[in-house]
Parts: C-alpha cells; structure tokens; sequence
C-alpha cells in the first residue's frame, strides 16, 4: 500500500494509529510538501554512483525516504523514536530497499555501520552517501561526528552529505573566510568538505510549522585533506598535520577578538607565528577569522 506521507491527514492519522506525536525534546518536525523531499533526494542522488546507497538520519514520519527510495538503490534509516518504528514499517512497507534501524546516530559507529549496511555497494565501486533534516540543536554535533568518525589519511567513505538545517546555521556552513558568518565549524568542515547552499525552505513546509527558515546544504568531501599542497604524504604524518591544523583553528577563534600573534602565542610564541605568517603572505595583525581552511593548512606547515 502507497502512503502519502506528505499529507498532513494521512500523516496524522498514522501517528493516531500508532499513538506517536512530535516530541519537542527531538526537535522533530514532519515535512508535509512533497516538492520539499523530492529536490533534497534529488540533489543527493545527483552526486551518487552505481549503485549507491544513502544513511538517513531521523526520517521522521518517512516524507524524505521516500522520496531516496526512489532515487536509491538502499536506503538505511536511523530513527531515535522508538515510537515511529512500528508507523516506519507500515508506511515505508512497499518499499523493499528500505530498513529502518533503531538508535542514536550520536553514538553510533559509523565506519562499522556502513560496512555492516553498505560493503555489497562499496565492494561493487558504488557509493554511499547521508541525507538528513536535522533537528537543529544537534546540527553541529551530527556534522562534526561524522566529519571526526574518519581517518583523515584516507578517503572519506562518502560521496555527499545533504542536509536540511536552519538558515543561520547553513549560512555559517557555507560562510567564506572574513564573512561575519564564518567561524570555527566553517573552516573545520572546510578541511574536509566543500558546502554549498542549495535552497531554502520556509516553515509552511513543516507539521508542525518550525519558528525558523530552513536551508538544503550540499558537502562534498575531499580526499582527507590531501586536497591541500601542504598536506604530508605519510599516513601517520597526514594524523599529526590534521591535529596540529585543527588546534589552529580552535586556538584561534577561541580568541576571536586576538590577533593570531597573541592567540597562538602561549601555543608558539609572538616571533615565530609573526614570521609563520610572514612567509604565508599574511599580515602580522591577522586574526584567525580571516584565514580560510587552506591559510591554515599553510600556518600550520611553517609552525
């Protein structure tokens, strides 16, 4: 049986079947236009291979999984309420490459999950990629795990993230170096990512209505961070260079109103970080805010 999990009668009616409402607590808020779901997968399945298979997180009442059903050979969706597994079943039951698997994204063991769900795919030179509407007060948590659940020696075993957040957030995500949005998330995603803002959606296309606009922002991960001329070429290497360019960023915007002289100063003392960003071509009164992802890649190579 079809269900149209985009009308707001059909939608309501399964969660009075199932006795589910929205919880607050999990920020969940159901998409109920099917234009909405349709361009996100679309947008995914657009950087997907073959054959491919897309991780869902929180599909709620299943608008979206729908919509990846059809542009996926596999979806796997991970659900934190316990409550919308039995209306899962019932509303994605017609479609045999779906499954829905209970549990925290939060804590999940991403590597293993994807060869548990996805080594057929990826075996078979396919990819696999993530697509969410993501509550949005676990929007930094959910982007930094997965950008922190990888090895960044060697590829990162996604071919795309997409996801739907608030419109402040996806400013920030997508913010160039020196923009009044840009911050410590932006240029760590940037280390391992390119973001895009896709579109906006504002909050008619909720049940019930969020209080914000929301924003699709496309990732597209590079090879670790091996996309940067100073990047070492040894694993091990590449660890240390990750760490040390990391520690930059979040001395730096620790300190956001500190020149970089003094923010990194207790870390590498005044003269030698002036003379690191003498020999990048950056001024000495510098702040960290200023600096893209690949200024810092270039510090962190003198440091």
């Amino acid at each position: 049986m079809h269900y149209d999990l985009c009308n707001m009668r059909t939608v309501r009616e399964l969660m009075d079947k199932y006795s589910v409402s929205t919880k607050k607590s999990f920020g969940q808020n159901f998409l109920v236009n099917p234009a909405v779901p349709q361009r996100i997968a679309r947008a995914a399945a657009s950087m997907a291979g073959s054959p491919s298979g897309v991780i869902e997180i929180g599909p709620g009442a299943g608008a979206l999984t729908q919509c990846l059903a059809e542009e996926f050979d596999r979806v796997v969706a991970v659900e934190l309420d316990r409550g919308l597994i039995p209306l899962l079943g019932e509303a994605l039951g017609e479609y045999d490459n779906v499954s829905v698997a209970e549990g925290d994204f939060l804590a999940t063991d991403l590597p293993a999950f994807i060869e548990e769900h996805f080594s057929d795919i990826t075996g078979a030179g396919g990819t696999v990629g993530i697509c969410a509407n993501l509550p949005y007060y676990i929007t930094s948590p959910v982007i930094m795990k997965i950008m922190e659940s990888f090895d960044p020696s060697k590829p990162m075993p996604l071919a795309f993230m997409t996801f739907m957040v608030q419109t402040e957030v996806a400013r920030r995500l997508a913010a160039p170096a020196g923009s009044a949005d840009y911050g410590s998330i932006t240029a760590s995603i940037a280390l391992r990512a390119d973001v895009s803002k896709l579109f906006d959606v504002s909050p008619g296309n909720f049940l019930p209505p969020p209080k914000v606009t929301s924003s699709v922002v496309m990732m597209v991960p590079h090879k670790g961070i091996t996309g940067f001329p100073e990047t070492p070429a040894d694993e091990v290497e590449i660890r240390r260079f990750d760490s040390k360019v990391k520690n930059l960023i979040a001395l730096a915007f620790g300190m956001r109103r500190k020149t970089l002289v003094n923010a990194l100063s207790a870390a590498y003392g005044k003269a030698e970080v002036a003379e690191a960003l003498g020999k990048c071509g950056l001024r000495a009164d510098i702040r960290g805010e200023k600096l893209s992802a690949a200024d810092f890649c270039r510090l962190a190579s003198y440091l």
